[in-house]
């Protein structure tokens, strides 16, 4: 009996080790204020770390969101988000990234990209209008 309990809890036993659902963390830098997100695990997300560091341009769009148009499109896994909550970082289309700062329900779909883990200070940081949004690698 004791040796059927040392092999149930044997580092090896793939149930003791967390499955993840992320790809690891960036930064979201805005001006003096540095953000840390958690990526999705999907090809999206893939892409667009591939694509860091990044300085991006951001327009404001509904006084919700900061969006920039990359230039090249992105692998997209579409679905309908129902609630977009701030911080997330989505993808619109399959060119088109967008940084939430507000919470709210949508009927848009999105390929998700990542969420920033703590968003207090985000809205501040991001101001109104056109704001210069530096992705990285942390």
């Amino acid at each position: 009996m004791i040796l059927l309990f040392a092999t149930a809890c044997s580092p090896d036993d793939e149930s003791l080790t967390p499955a993840t659902d992320t790809l690891g963390n960036i930064t979201v830098s805005v001006g003096d204020r540095t953000f840390s997100a958690t990526l999705e695990q999907n090809s999206t997300a893939e892409a667009f770390l591939a694509l860091l560091p990044l300085t991006l341009e951001m327009r404001d769009l509904h006084d919700n969101e900061k969006y920039h148009y990359l230039g090249q499109s992105l692998p997209t896994n579409r679905t309908g988000v129902g609630t977009i909550h701030a911080g997330d970082i989505m993808l619109y289309g399959d060119d088109c990234v967008v940084l939430f700062y507000e919470t709210f329900s949508t009927s848009y779909s999105y390929s998700r990209i990542g969420h920033i883990t703590n968003p207090d200070g985000l809205k501040q940081a991001l101001g109104s209008g056109t704001v210069s949004v530096t992705f990285g690698v942390e």
